[in-house]
């Protein structure tokens, strides 16, 4: 199968869409697919691409590089088999992907990788402006809090189907080494969506709320326009403990989760959380916000803690800090099969399968293609 995905973000770029789109084309090449990636994304200089990631660059540098590429992407979106578009909240690239390939009757699949929901009235006013619930593609997120969201965006009639992210587990699985020291550990783009300064300000609580006494390490792994925020943030209050190493290579942030206690995402806009899905594979016990995507692999109170704010969250690391025995009784056990490359590989053929039916005008496929979830 033909398969072109695109995308607006893309390596060296570091972020969720960034490394789930790279690890899905691997994985499907491995299976035999010509899988390949467009994207407006520039490349680094400093690493080759594989032959099949496309850098698209705009000659018209007075043109913005999203805009007026019609030309030079068509030709390989009429010879695709189906065409995986992948978005976030603004994707200009992609979407004109999209309705360029579904206009041409190429099966088109949509994925949405970020929550509309904080958006208010902005994502319904948007569909309505460009039509989106009429445009002949399938659409699809990343969990069943991304998907609602868009449904509720796109209409009554839309179908929005949940392809959850995945890794390979067997690169996750570790022998873990009890750390001489508490170590609390979350790994993020350095960005304010992230929420890297409140995850700061919760540290600084619950180190208050343990003895003087007790040592406590964290590591806040990741690069991005917070970091000198953040260091500042960690200077002013004598937050020597929190170590921020910079972004990590994988092998790195497992190794650093083998010898973890912990891991924290505090994120409350995260539409899945690949980090944590990883942190959960390692078996880490996982603290998280209820409002977004991780529990859709983590269950609150059997392979870590779900909270509904702040506060929640800094309660939920001194019980796993303090309550003896909880970390280990919460200690993840394997990750289920549904979120190995294998099935997730399987979901996305579902849903191309979906997609050409809705551009052969055709009902969609209308159970999730991930179904079959915890």
């Amino acid at each position: 199968m033909r398969i072109v995905h695109v995308t607006d973000c893309y390596l060296p770029r570091l972020g969720g869409i960034e490394l789930h789109v790279r690890d899905l084309a691997s994985a499907q090449r491995r299976e035999g697919d010509d899988a390949c990636v467009l994207t407006v994304t520039a490349g680094s200089g400093l690493v080759d691409d594989p032959s099949w990631v496309v850098r698209i660059r705009n000659a018209d540098a007075a043109v913005p590089r999203q805009l007026g590429l019609a030309r030079q992407i068509a030709d390989r979106l009429a010879a695709a088999d189906v065409v995986h578009v992948h978005v976030s909240v603004v994707s200009p690239f992609a979407f004109g992907a999209a309705r360029l390939a579904a206009s041409m009757g190429v099966p088109t699949l949509v994925t949405v990788h970020s929550l509309w929901s904080h958006l208010g009235v902005l994502p319904a006013l948007g569909s309505a402006v460009a039509g989106l619930g009429r445009w002949p593609v399938q659409w699809s997120a990343v969990s069943e809090q991304a998907a609602e969201p868009v449904r509720r965006a796109l209409g009554p009639h839309a179908t929005v189907i949940v392809l959850p992210n995945a890794l390979d587990p067997a690169k996750w699985r570790v022998t873990a080494r009890r750390p001489a020291v508490p170590t609390i550990v979350s790994v993020m783009r350095l960005a304010h969506t992230k929420r890297p300064l409140p995850l700061a300000r919760m540290l600084r609580r619950v180190r208050a709320e343990l003895p003087a006494s007790r040592p406590l390490r964290a590591v806040i792994v990741g690069e991005g326009t917070q970091r000198g925020a953040l260091e500042r943030y960690l200077a002013r209050h004598e937050l020597g403990w929190v170590e921020l190493p910079g972004r990590l290579t994988r092998p790195e942030i497992r190794d650093l989760f083998a010898q973890s206690s912990l891991y924290v995402a505090p994120a409350h806009r995260e539409s899945f959380g690949i980090a944590a899905l990883e942190a959960r594979a390692t078996g880490l016990p996982v603290v998280a916000s209820t409002h977004g995507g991780v529990g859709t692999f983590v269950t609150s109170g059997v392979d870590g803690l779900l909270t509904d704010d702040d506060a929640g969250t800094v309660a939920a690391l001194v019980r796993l800090l303090t309550e003896p025995g909880l970390a280990d009784n919460l200690r993840a056990s394997r990750l289920p099969a549904a979120f190995g490359w294998e099935a997730a590989c399987a979901s996305a053929r579902r849903a191309y399968d979906s997609s050409a039916a809705v551009a052969q005008g055709r009902p969609p496929v209308r159970r999730p293609a991930g179904s079959g979830l915890r």
